[in-house]
C-alpha cells in the first residue's frame, strides 16, 4: 500500500522542496562567512554546495521527527505495525523497529480514550457516554487547558484539532509571539 504519485506530483513536490529549502541554505552560508545572504552564494562552488547538503541534513532530521510523529499518532488511534509497514513499503518487522513504539499503545478497555504529543505537549481525547468528545492538554511551557466552557465535539478529529491549537500556543517555538 506505499503511496505512489504521478509524475507531475513530483515535480510540484521537488520544485516546493527546493523553493522551502532555499532560505534555510541561504541562513546557513551567511552564517558560515559573515557575509550578508544576497552575497552568501559568492564563494567556492564547493562550499556553496556542502552548505546545501547541510540544509538537507536539517531538513533529514526534521522529516524523521515528523514521521516518527506521525506514526505514533496513527498507532495511538489504533494502526497496527502491519498498516504502518505497508504505508511505508516495509514489512511489519521493519516498521516495528523503525517506530518501536508506535503501535500498541492504546490501553485495553480505553476505546473512549486517546493520548497523543504534539508539539512538545501532550493532550488526552476523551468520548463521553453520549458519543461526543472532549480534550484535555498539557502545553510544553507547562499551561494546562481543556475545551472551553465544556464544549464536546462530534468527532475526536475535531477534538484533536483544538487540543492541537491550544498545543501550539503553548508550545516552546513562539513563532515570532513576544
Amino acid at each position: 500500500m506505499a503511496s505512489r504519485i504521478t509524475p507531475e506530483e513530483q515535480a510540484d513536490l521537488h520544485k516546493a522542496l527546493y523553493d522551502a529549502l532555499n532560505p534555510l541554505v541561504s541562513a546557513i552560508r551567511s552564517r558560515e562567512t559573515g557575509l550578508p545572504s544576497e552575497r552568501a552564494w559568492e564563494a567556492d562552488p564547493v562550499d556553496v554546495t556542502l552548505s546545501v547538503l547541510a540544509a538537507w541534513k536539517v531538513v533529514d532530521v526534521e522529516i524523521k521527527r515528523l514521521t516518527a510523529h506521525a506514526a505514533a499518532t496513527a498507532g495511538s488511534y489504533g494502526a497496527s505495525y502491519e498498516q504502518l509497514g505497508a504505508v511505508w513499503g516495509i514489512t511489519r518487522q521493519g516498521a516495528r523497529k523503525k517506530w518501536p513504539d508506535a503501535a500498541g499503545r492504546r490501553a485495553p478497555g480505553a476505546a473512549g480514550v486517546r493520548k497523543f504529543a504534539l508539539f512538545g505537549g501532550t493532550a488526552e481525547l476523551a468520548r463521553s457516554s453520549s458519543g461526543d468528545w472532549g480534550w484535555t492538554a498539557t502545553g510544553a511551557d507547562g499551561a494546562s487547558g481543556t475545551a472551553a466552557d465544556g464544549t464536546r465535539y462530534p468527532t475526536a478529529e475535531e477534538a484533536a484539532a483544538h487540543a492541537g491549537a491550544f498545543l501550539k500556543e503553548h508550545s516552546l517555538d513562539t513563532g515570532g509571539r513576544s
